[in-house]
């Protein structure tokens, strides 16, 4: 009972979030910027302005799909910001280059976090399956559902990790934002807001993970004592 009351308290909560998200960013997508530039433009100016010249900013279909690739060095905005002339374009765009930035100056956080990934990648694909064969089999192999649960800590690590990447790439793209010219004192605090509500995302998917890691803690050791 307890773990359905954890998992509808979070979901509430990261639907509640979600849609303030949607509902800034759709209303700040109406607010030109003021010199008119595209998503695409103002992420290209950014990495040019921080010396990134090996980094291509691309268009990808979806529907906030953005993201930096380590890997191929690619900024990969959605349609409606890599084409948005707004200020809820340019505070995305800002947002994925600071990723970029963190990688150009070796950020310890994202070389911290990327050194995680197949670990997690491995652990997301398999850690469900072993919980719940721990759970079933608690009794007779109590050392299978701690094994789930050492995987399932490595993506609550994960998800916590990724919250000082994503405050530090939005503290970046703000502070350039600024710079530069490319949002004033109307529009500079409403690019803020939009990052500071998709900042919040990461924080409740962080505390759910650590919620639900604290409950298979706790059958682990109720079944121990049992």
């Amino acid at each position: 009972m307890s773990i359905w009351i954890i998992f509808v308290f979070f979901m509430l909560l990261s639907w509640l979030v979600g849609s303030q998200l949607k509902s800034k960013f759709t209303a700040y997508s109406k607010i030109p910027v003021v010199n008119g530039m595209s998503g695409r433009d103002i992420a290209k100016k950014m990495l040019y302005d921080n010396g990134i010249t090996d980094v291509q900013v691309l268009s990808v279909e979806g529907s906030l799909s953005d993201h930096y690739n380590p890997v191929n060095k690619t900024v990969n905005l959605s349609r409606e910001v890599y084409e948005g002339r707004n200020v809820a374009a340019a505070a995305v765009a800002a947002h994925e280059c600071g990723h970029a930035v963190q990688h150009a100056t070796a950020y310890h956080w994202l070389q911290m976090r990327s050194t995680l990934v197949p670990i997690v990648s491995f652990s997301s694909k398999w850690v469900q399956w072993v919980l719940l064969a721990g759970i079933l089999l608690l009794q007779s192999f109590p050392q299978l559902l701690l094994v789930g649960i050492v995987m399932f800590a490595l993506t609550t690590l994960f998800s916590f990790i990724t919250l000082p990447v994503e405050i530090d790439a939005s503290r970046r793209a703000l502070a350039w934002l600024n710079i530069s010219g490319i949002t004033d004192i109307n529009s500079h605090p409403k690019a803020q807001e939009a990052l500071r509500w998709a900042a919040y995302t990461y924080v409740v998917a962080a505390l759910s993970s650590l919620a639900t890691l604290l409950y298979y803690i706790a059958i682990f050791l109720g079944g121990r004592r049992n």
